[in-house]
């Protein structure tokens, strides 16, 4: 980078603006994203399904066309304005989740989820790629960190969003929308937060697309599939614990997120609405806490001379994650209950900010959009599509009992942990040595 390139950075004052409506913009794909979580008993009995299936909205159907699209979009992010690209998706996924309030079987919903996936894919390579260029890499890390509050604030505003509307909808029995005529409660939901959409694109909008930086940021050339895979290869174990490790503790998350509010009302026989307020405040508290506490711990290790500082605090978060939920099924009450849930929120999102700063140090930044890609879909692979349909799965076929939801719950996270640990802890010798950090 030359001199006077290193120079010319966007303001301080710009970047945190963009921050914001970044922010802004994925805490809402979150709200369109998770508020099916809260809505999965009156779906369940009003369409007649299993939590199998349920578990194929929540995850499979989403994952499909998010994984399809993102690697995709990745290569267009490199090559095209990324502010178009995002706001083209906020459109998407906002149109789709109107969809899902529109749908009168199972199939109509499921192929309305598969839009909203599409549309999400989207967004997090291009902002990215987009904070990358507005912040310098010594700064990055928090710019990082607080756009990754985004699902853990829009988790909880899904949850406690869709909460007054589920209450406001279920006094009135019925809701009776102009053209569309009588939707169910949880029909309305999805209408109700899928209509912000618009606005949020108008927000984005005015983002300037900033000038491509960092390492390589000047070609204009973008690299083959061939040469992004033989940089990714000479850097394999550090990519494994990125690509691979993390999904493992997102599979942890994903199944938190997903059945937490049904295991408050079956095995403890909470009100949905109630469920979905007190669990709502909780992740947005303990998730931000946590996605923001990982940075700053990282900092001081790598103070005391603990190169591997971001790797590390990956481990941790993984190890204490599955042992909070390993410990969910004994507890006595729902407020006990929450007590794990709440420490595995904070845990499992402690890594989550660091990994993603990691990952655009290590990576050049005409390659990024594809390598962010391949990271939403390894992650989305594994944690989306797999994270609530293994407790399904296991509620369904190994317990066999839908009493059983928060062990299977447990069962998942005691699987799945012990190899996100040993994949990070892989990584954490190579990425000392990488000599171009």
């Amino acid at each position: 980078m030359s001199e006077s390139e290193e120079d010319n950075w966007p303001s301080a004052i710009e970047g945190w603006v963009v921050t914001i409506l970044l922010l802004v913009a994925f805490t809402f794909s979150f709200v369109d994203r998770q508020v099916l979580n809260l809505l999965v008993e009156p779906i369940r009995l009003d369409l007649q399904v299993s939590d199998t299936q349920i578990s194929f909205l929540q995850g499979l159907a989403f994952a499909v066309t998010y994984i399809l699209m993102s690697v995709p979009l990745g290569r267009m992010v490199d090559k095209y304005n990324r502010v178009g690209i995002m706001i083209g998706g906020v459109l998407v996924w906002s149109a789709t989740t109107i969809a899902c309030g529109l749908s009168r079987s199972y199939s109509q919903l499921l192929f309305a989820r598969f839009g909203v996936g599409a549309g999400e894919a989207a967004l997090t390579p291009a902002a990215w790629s987009v904070l990358a260029d507005y912040f310098r890499p010594t700064k990055l890390a928090l710019p990082i960190s607080v756009y990754l509050m985004g699902p853990y604030l829009g988790a909880g505003l899904a949850m406690i969003a869709g909460a007054e509307v589920l209450d406001w909808s279920r006094e009135v029995q019925e809701v009776s929308l102009p053209i569309v005529g009588v939707v169910a409660p949880w029909q309305a939901t999805f209408i109700a937060v899928g209509l912000p959409g618009v606005l949020i694109a108008g927000l984005l909008a005015t983002i300037r697309e900033p000038k491509r930086k960092g390492r390589q940021g000047a070609l204009t050339e973008v690299p083959g599939w061939r040469a992004v895979l033989r940089y990714m290869w000479q850097r394999k174990k550090v990519y494994a614990a990125l690509h691979l490790g993390v999904p493992f503790i997102v599979v942890m998350l994903y199944g938190l997120q997903g059945w937490t509010p049904t295991i408050l009302l079956r095995v403890y026989d909470w009100d949905l609405a109630d469920a979905g307020r007190i669990y709502g405040m909780l992740a947005l508290v303990t998730g931000s806490a946590g996605v923001l506490s990982g940075p700053v711990l990282s900092r001081y290790l790598f103070g005391r001379g603990v190169l591997d500082a971001p790797l590390r605090v990956a481990v941790l978060g993984a190890s204490m994650a599955t042992l909070s939920l390993a410990t969910l099924p004994f507890q006595s009450s729902g407020e006990m209950a929450l007590v794990s849930i709440g420490c595995a929120s904070f845990f499992v999102t402690l890594p989550l900010a660091l990994i993603t700063t990691v990952m655009q140090e290590v990576t050049p930044n005409n390659m990024r959009g594809v390598v962010n890609g391949m990271y939403v879909v390894t992650t989305n692979v594994l944690g989306l599509a797999l994270g609530p349909t293994l407790v399904a799965a296991s509620t369904d076929y190994i317990f066999q009992d839908t009493m059983a939801v928060a062990k299977s719950l447990a069962l998942v996270a005691v699987f799945v942990g012990p190899i996100a640990v040993y994949l990070l802890n892989q990584g954490r010798q190579s990425y000392i040595e990488l000599e171009d950090i």
